[in-house]
């Protein structure tokens, strides 16, 4: 499941990668080329699309990412009161030396 997600997400940033750069930030981009007023989308329909189309993109992009946290796969990560009975074992075991540290003159 986590992989799907991880397509889709490459999908998503793929496409909105390209519609980026298909914008200019100067009011230009593919929006320009469509200038005259006899064209099927006009220049302020192919903007509104653009614009849009980065929104919508942008916002399915996080939806993704958030519900990709869910689809990890959490089986194999240890309880977290296994590794504290591990750490009071080891504890048990260590006896600190009555000499105090080697090498270290007080």
């Amino acid at each position: 499941m986590y992989g799907l997600f991880s397509i889709l997400i490459l999908i998503t940033c793929a496409l909105l990668l390209l519609v980026i750069l298909v914008q200019n930030p100067k009011g230009g981009g593919l929006s320009s080329t469509f200038g005259d007023g006899n064209q099927f989308m006009g220049v302020k329909k192919t903007s509104d699309f653009l614009e849009k189309s980065t929104w919508t993109l942008a916002l399915a992009l996080v939806a993704l990412t958030l519900l990709s946290n869910f689809a990890i796969n959490r089986s194999d990560v240890q309880d977290q009161s296994d590794i504290l009975e591990q750490v009071e074992d080891s504890a048990e075991d260590f006896t600190p030396s009555e000499t105090g540290t080697p090498g270290v003159t007080e």
